[in-house]
């Protein structure tokens, strides 16, 4: 179901509203479509858009620009016949190769359309694609993501969508609605005892809403 908006897909990504927006919504001339085709501006998206813009987070980090990472994802979507790529465990398992060698396999795409090792080499590169793709659970029989670690495997904070609407949330609560406890003045062993969470878990997930209680710093 539709329940992310841009500014908070953004935000779970690590990544500006304004650059969400253009990945969604800009037409790429170089790739001739959009990254959601038929897409209104304004309309929630998915888990799958939103699994696909915290891959897309990490390249920008790699300093790709968005319009290679545009003709990327038409080629994986052309390879897997699938509308959500970067959302696929093909491309988890498969993916390094295919980025490192996708203009030799497609001669036919223009190659500065294309994602390429960046300047700092593709040891590096790999390791910040494989560990981006480490936050995901997958399912082997669908190929698809369905879990998203999105504070990292260390953390507490899940992205699941059949829980709680696709929320992000520790132990089945939403994270904002934790926040929203302490912010009303509630202690964190209240809300510890309502909610049967761990300190761990309500530090993550303070931690996750911008929060960090003083009760609650790590020893």
């Amino acid at each position: 179901m539709p329940t992310y908006r841009i500014g908070n897909a953004a935000r779970y990504s690590g990544i500006s509203s304004q650059v969400a927006s253009n990945w969604y919504y800009r037409v790429w001339p170089q790739a001739g479509y959009v990254a959601i085709p038929d897409k209104e501006r304004h309309t929630p998206l998915n888990y799958l858009h939103l699994i696909e813009l915290a891959v897309v987070s990490t390249f920008r980090e790699l300093k790709v620009p968005l319009c290679n990472i545009s003709g990327a994802r038409l080629y994986f979507a052309q390879v897997l016949t699938s509308e959500y790529p970067f959302a696929e465990y093909q491309f988890k398992t498969d993916g390094f190769h295919l980025l490192m060698n996708v203009t030799a396999a497609v001669p036919t795409l223009v190659t500065d359309y294309l994602i390429v090792a960046d300047a700092n080499g593709q040891l590096t590169w790999n390791a910040m694609i494989e560990d981006k793709l480490l936050e995901f659970d997958y399912d082997e029989q669908y190929e698809i993501a369905l879990k998203w670690f999105v504070s990292g495997r260390k953390a507490t904070v899940l992205v699941d969508p059949c829980v709680s609407f696709g929320a992000p949330m520790v132990g089945g609560i939403p994270t904002w609605v934790l926040k929203g406890r302490w912010k009303a003045g509630e202690s964190v062993g209240d809300i510890r005892e309502d909610f049967s969470l761990q300190d761990n878990e309500i530090r993550d997930a303070l931690a996750f809403e911008g929060v960090f209680p003083e009760e609650l710093a790590p020893e």
